[in-house]
């Protein structure tokens, strides 16, 4: 299977949550998703390994290094009135869905609406 990419558009929240990271011996995988949430309306699979946040590897991020890289994106001058978006790259664990059918290097799907939880 080949690496898939999303652009998450912001705000937070995103609508998922991440398990493992380097401090674990893990890779970075999407252990839930909110139903209906940015993540899960972008094929966003659970099970799947984070590859990249925001163009940063994020094969050798520790768990709380991933969460901060993520939240990061929150804390930028005024983010009401521009919110940033988030691209993720992700390695898909189990069948793929049609957003993981683009192998693409660029982040091209965005997916709007404030509708989810968690991070």
């Amino acid at each position: 299977m080949n690496i898939y990419c999303v652009t998450l558009a912001g705000p937070a929240p995103w609508g998922f949550r991440l398990q493992g990271g380097k401090d674990f011996s893990m890779p970075l995988t999407v252990s839930r998703l909110t139903p209906g949430g940015k993540a899960a309306q972008a094929g966003v699979g659970v099970g799947d390994w984070v590859v990249s946040i925001s163009e940063t590897n994020a094969e050798e991020m520790t768990h709380v290094e991933a969460q901060n890289k993520i939240r990061a994106t929150q804390t930028m001058p005024k983010p009401y009135l521009n919110p940033t978006p988030i691209k993720l790259k992700l390695y898909p664990i189990y069948s793929p869905n049609p957003a993981q059918s683009k192998p693409d290097s660029n982040c091209t799907q965005t997916i709007l609406g404030p509708n989810s939880d968690h991070i």
